[in-house]
């Protein structure tokens, strides 16, 4: 199977571990067990400090952990020029980032302020778009960069509100940069992942009830798990996938082929 991947020994740098629910988390694992080296960029100290505990949990090793805040331009080019100097060449990105105001993911959408929609569509879409433009001069050999999305991107899901219109404009960057970046054989895609407990859903007031209504009626009659989603993301960074970009793909038990 790793001759297949061909990930074993590649670069590949982690973007958003809070925790160990985290999404990323998921991926770095899965990352891990494929052979390749993983960098870990992270915007707080406290986020470091469990990181690291993570990873001694598990005994793993990371060729780096490197600050990166992506409401900052500057703080992103600082964090990839490292990366760039550390391990030369980075064959892949896990983008696993998006945040919002709490006082926007409650009442109605329209109540949404113009600070907390513009805050939200950087941090979640926006940051994307930087991302690739500091990675792009030390993806030399093509690579994969991988979003994280969920289906409130298309269908108006309770309490998500101004994230669902953020995750909107990530997955039209994906196609956007897809675009841009094939001609470098760089990849561009996102996975859409199913509701699984991580810090971020519990910000979502709706979200217990989300869990109890894909359990019920999802094609597979059962909520996706961190390492499902990190496995598909394993294979769509992977040699297996080579032949597609600008894609969201669906890790949600078929939820989302429901009317």
């Amino acid at each position: 199977m790793e001759d297949l991947l061909k990930l074993k020994d590649k670069n590949i740098v982690v973007m958003g571990v809070a925790n160990k629910r985290s999404l990323a988390w998921g991926v770095a694992k899965s990352l891990y067990q494929a052979g390749a080296n993983l960098i870990f960029t992270y915007r707080k100290d406290r986020s470091r400090t469990k990181l690291e505990k993570l990873l001694e949990e598990d005994n793993l090793q990371a060729e780096a952990i490197i600050q990166c805040d992506v409401n900052s331009d500057e703080s992103i080019q600082e964090a990839f020029r490292f990366i760039g100097e550390k391990v030369e060449v980075i064959h892949g990105i896990c983008h696993s980032i998006a945040f919002a105001h709490a006082e926007d993911l409650k009442g109605d959408f329209l109540d949404t302020s113009r600070d907390g929609f513009a805050f939200a569509q950087d941090t979640s879409a926006y940051s994307l778009v930087a991302v690739a433009k500091a990675s792009q001069p030390y993806m030399t050999e093509g690579g994969s960069l991988i979003a994280m999305s969920y289906l409130g991107a298309e269908r108006v899901v309770e309490g998500y509100n101004v994230m669902g219109v953020a995750k909107a404009s990530l997955e039209a960057a994906v196609r956007y940069l897809a675009a841009d970046l094939g001609k470098n054989n760089i990849r561009v895609n996102a996975i859409s992942a199913g509701a699984v407990r991580t810090l971020a859903a519990k910000g979502v007031p709706s979200f217990n009830e989300i869990l109890r209504k894909i359990e019920a009626t999802s094609p597979l009659k059962k909520n996706v798990t961190q390492e499902e989603v990190g496995d598909m993301t394993l294979a769509m960074m992977s040699h297996l996938s080579r032949g597609v970009t600008g894609e969201i793909v669906y890790v949600d038990s078929g939820y989302n082929i429901l009317g």
